[in-house]
């Protein structure tokens, strides 16, 4: 029987996704540049304490495995690699993780994990890799500066991000692998720093990821951005133990997708209800004026007001940003 979709919605949602599709597909396939050989990264055991000399010595190993990565990139030609990662392997930067491997994993941290009160744990959405990495670290070291003293800043690319033009942004498949791994360090996270205020800070597709993680997830807030949807039509589906709240800029192009799921014979398209409209249950928070990419951009309304999220305090109203 011929699929048919019932109301105008799904019909608006079926003609974005086909066209969406259409000029992803070849694109993403012209685009996609060859894989940047790196050597497996060390086998490092869970995270068991956060004392300063324990995440020294684990630092200090992800720092040479970054910096064998470098020289592997550099003996196969790929200099822009082997640029981020000479600048990654600077003994003032911290990595909990590292594998350079299939566009690269990594978890960054800012600011002194040892002595952290307030913890934000970054999830990135689609287009971020090693080679793309400027703007995610950029927007955690503003996040770690407008919180400021006893705070840390996580940012945590733990997995395989879709392109934005591509068929894969469309679905929950990047977000299905991804999330048990979010889930083990968020784990891990906890159970060394039980005491600290976490919160979990999802952008664009990293907020599908984040709704795959979160039931039954032990952090004290869950911000989305710039958000497609999550794949869930409410908060209740998302942490009964979190506050969850939402905010979208004025100019973010995001506002454009439509906010609805399909379910076809093999996959679903689509991430369902939007998460700043009311149905949802969030608590939506005042974003700004900014674009896709601005919610972390220093001096920015949304920068100030995740911040205070992740601070335990409420966000200023809309029009009052002291």
């Amino acid at each position: 029987m011929a699929f048919r979709p019932r109301g105008s919605r799904s019909r608006r949602t079926l003609l974005a996704v086909l066209v969406a599709a259409s000029v992803a597909v070849p694109v993403a396939g012209a685009a996609r540049p060859a894989a940047v050989p790196a050597p497996a990264p060390a086998l490092l055991a869970p995270i068991t304490t956060a004392t300063p000399a324990a995440l020294d010595e684990r630092y200090a190993v992800n720092r040479d495995g970054i910096r064998a990565a470098g020289r592997t990139a550099a003996d196969h030609g790929d200099r822009r690699r082997a640029a981020v990662l000479r600048a990654m392997a600077d003994p003032a930067r911290h990595f909990l993780s590292f594998d350079g491997r299939d566009g690269g994993r990594t978890t960054e941290v800012f600011g002194d994990l040892s002595r952290a009160e307030r913890i934000a744990v970054l999830v990135p959405g689609s287009d971020t890799s090693l080679d793309a990495y400027g703007r995610f670290r950029a927007g955690a070291e503003a996040l770690r500066q407008q919180l400021g003293d006893r705070a840390a800043v996580i940012a945590w690319l733990g997995y395989r991000t879709p392109s934005t033009v591509s068929p894969e942004a469309m679905t929950a498949g990047r977000a299905d692998v991804a999330a048990p791994r979010l889930r083990r360090f968020i784990g891990e996270l906890r159970a060394v720093k039980p005491s600290a205020r976490t919160s979990l800070l999802c952008h664009s597709y990293g907020s599908v990821v984040c709704a795959r993680g979160a039931p039954g997830l032990r952090v004290d807030a869950i911000v989305l951005y710039g958000s497609p949807g999550t794949g869930t039509d409410s908060v209740g589906r998302l942490s009964g133990r979190a506050d969850v709240w939402a905010g979208r800029g004025a100019d973010d192009w995001i506002a454009a997708v439509p906010h609805a799921r399909l379910r076809l014979p093999f996959t679903t398209v689509g991430f369902g209800t939007d998460p700043v409209a009311k149905e949802f249950g969030a608590r939506v928070f005042d974003a700004g004026t900014g674009g896709h990419s601005d919610y972390l951009k220093p001096g920015s309304v949304p920068l100030r007001n995740i911040a205070r999220i992740v601070s335990g305090r409420a966000p200023s109203p809309a029009g009052r940003h002291a």
